[in-house]
């Protein structure tokens, strides 16, 4: 197919600052699936009802005919809490977005249509070992649920995300697929199903040559590309990829040609080379490679450039929910592609966050106007930077979280829950409710027509923390219930307890475990110590950290040795692991010269707090 035409340019909005809550569209998680949810199926690949005995299925493993997959994956509408925006010194330019939270929620909340280019390198079927890499919770916990049913359970798991991709891309859009032996046949027939057997452009085999040997079978050393288009158009531009020519024989590398002596005409090799063929010998990465930033399954920047250069054109949309260390989309970035990423791991945010920004200070940034990202968690969020929120963001978003829509109608009420009123307390964390807030939210529903006319008098108060005396009142209108018909029964819900998320919970099913969504970390107090051990080289050691989220440790540790108005860790000193692949709390660094330097330390614990240290010191 031919390149589509460059898409029109519009002057984007700055969009969302750092504390910011993004509201994500209206979704009915009740709704029927579109009529055009599945494609249909052609005569000779449609499957009997039953082969013998075994019935057989024509939908995809885990769909629904009316709720799709959401039977067994609810939808949970949770905000976007925006809690970095790194700047490059081009605000008007619309950010690029980086999430962290469970990929299918985030892409349930992303507009329909919007993606040119999904590249997903998932968990290969081929133990938890392997796949487990970063070690947070939010991965191990990911993890359990995706081997939990063997190859059935991983499939639909992975088929509730591949419905997503689809309904992101758009129509000239395209998904590849990074799989191996262990399911890539399994994955191809769901993939079938959810795409259209006739979508499927190519099986790319990417073929290297580095890893262990064998003397008892064949040694796997290659790795299967799955290419789908989204319909019957699709972006390959064919001179973005070319290759060498090579061999000795045929018109292919002759510098005249071959003529065919029917027609006379004589085909020439193109000048750019030849388009790759669906096999692709390109080198993993060595051990001691200059890319490699610390974790076993990194893919090579040449495998992803010839992916993106071959399926978008220049500024187009790449997305990449399984993010891993960020490659995808460092290779969008340097082609100067948009680019949306997400990751289960807070470790993955956070080392994809580092490359990028190393990447624009020595690259990109000096080639052309590279937007800003933004750092968006789902579910997880940062306590201490909501209390930062101006009062009004706040409430919108804690009614959000609460499954409560936001109704300032009348003062002294801030939202609904069904017919019930809510109120929200300071965003600050210190400034607990009182007794004097209780009695003015109390008299503020007796004011409403509910409890006028309908003799409705529920209210619900949340907040992160109530008085003595403000519990005192609520239980005092509470009693008048005896007695009075002036009684409120007010409920008082801290933000940060199981009642608040208790609606999320509820949605857990046998296939989907939602108890650990929504809830609030607070980053660790990073304490740095150091010593000069030799001429310009000092040890620098941040085990003193104290983690404040209850039952987490440090999982990884970031150094900056040269910080300044951005951090981006020192080649080396990303994602460094010791012994038994525990994260390294002490760095030896020799500076290359002598003076003032500032340095900075990010530290991560597993349950997604994040921390910084910055500090100047004398290097001698």
């Amino acid at each position: 197919m031919a390149k589509k035409p460059k898409h029109e340019e519009s002057e984007p909005l700055a969009g969302p600052a750092v504390g910011d809550f993004v509201q994500p569209p209206d979704l009915n998680p009740e709704a029927e699936e579109r009529d055009d949810a599945l494609p249909e199926q052609e005569a000779f690949w449609k499957p009997p009802v039953r082969f013998g005995s075994v019935p057989v299925e024509k939908e995809p493993l885990g769909w629904d005919r009316r709720k799709g997959f959401r039977k067994l994956f609810p939808a949970v509408l949770l905000p976007f809490q925006v809690v970095e925006r790194v700047q490059f010194g081009h605000p008007a330019l619309e950010p690029n977005r980086l999430f962290w939270g469970d990929n299918l929620h985030v892409m349930r909340q992303l507009p329909s249509e919007s993606i040119d280019l999904i590249y997903i390198d998932p968990p290969f079927f081929s133990g938890r070992t392997y796949n487990v890499i970063f070690g947070d919770q939010n991965e191990l916990r990911s993890f359990s649920d995706i081997w939990e049913g063997g190859m059935p359970g991983y499939l639909i798991w992975l088929n509730a995300r591949l419905y997503e991709m689809k309904r992101l891309l758009k129509r000239t859009g395209s998904i590849y697929v990074h799989c191996d032996w262990h399911a890539s046949h399994y994955i191809k027939v769901e993939m079938d199903k959810i795409f259209g057997h006739e979508n499927l452009r190519n099986e790319i085999i990417w073929c290297y040559r580095q890893g262990g040997r064998s003397n008892v079978e064949f040694p796997k050393k290659h790795d299967t590309l799955l290419w789908y288009s989204r319909g019957t158009k699709w972006t390959f531009g064919a001179d973005a990829i070319r290759v060498p020519y090579e061999g000795t024989g045929g018109f292919q590398t002759s510098g005249k040609g071959v003529t065919n002596k029917a027609t006379g005409r004589t085909y020439l090799p193109n000048p750019l080379g030849k388009v790759p063929e669906d096999w692709w010998d390109i080198p993993a990465l060595p051990p001691m490679s200059s890319e490699r930033i610390g974790y076993p399954t990194q893919k090579p920047l040449a495998l992803l450039e010839r992916i993106v250069g071959v399926s978008t054109n220049g500024n187009d949309t790449v997305a990449d929910f399984f993010a891993g260390g960020g490659t995808t989309v460092a290779t969008a970035q340097r082609l100067g592609r948009r680019w949306i990423a997400c990751d289960q791991s807070r470790v993955a945010v956070a080392i994809t966050a580092d490359r990028l920004t190393r990447q624009v200070e020595e690259q990109t940034g000096k080639l052309f106007r590279v937007p800003d990202f933004t750092v968006e968690h789902w579910g997880v969020y940062e306590a201490r930077r909501l209390a930062d929120m101006p009062q009004h963001q706040f409430r919108g978003f804690v009614l959000k979280c609460f499954g409560a829509t936001v109704e300032e109608q009348q003062s002294g009420i801030h939202g609904m829950k069904g017919a019930v009123p809510v109120w929200v307390g300071d965003a600050n964390p210190k400034k607990a409710v009182t007794a004097q807030d209780v009695q003015g939210y109390a008299n503020a529903v007796r004011k409403t027509l509910r409890y006028k006319q309908d003799n409705l008098r529920d209210g619900i108060m949340l907040a992160w923390a109530f008085r003595p005396d403000a519990l005192e009142a609520g239980d005092r209108l509470r009693r008048l219930e005896q007695t009075e018909l002036n009684f409120i029964r007010l409920e008082q819900v801290r933000i940060d307890s199981p009642r608040f998320r208790e609606h999320v919970a509820a949605l857990s099913t046998d296939h989907a475990d939602y108890e650990n969504f929504l809830t609030f970390v607070q980053p660790p107090r990073v304490e740095v110590g150091y010593k000069r051990v030799s001429a310009r080289t000092y040890r620098f050691d941040v085990s003193e950290t104290v983690v404040l989220n209850s039952g987490a440790k440090i999982i990884n540790v970031q150094w900056d040795f040269d910080y300044g108005k951005r951090f981006f860790s020192t080649p080396g000193y990303s994602f460094v692991r010791g012994g038994k692949s525990e994260p390294q709390v002490q760095a030896e660094y020799e500076f290359p010269r002598t003076g003032k330097v500032r340095v900075a330390c990010k530290v991560q614990d597993d349950m997604g707090g994040e921390g910084l240290w910055s500090g100047e010191i004398a290097v001698s």
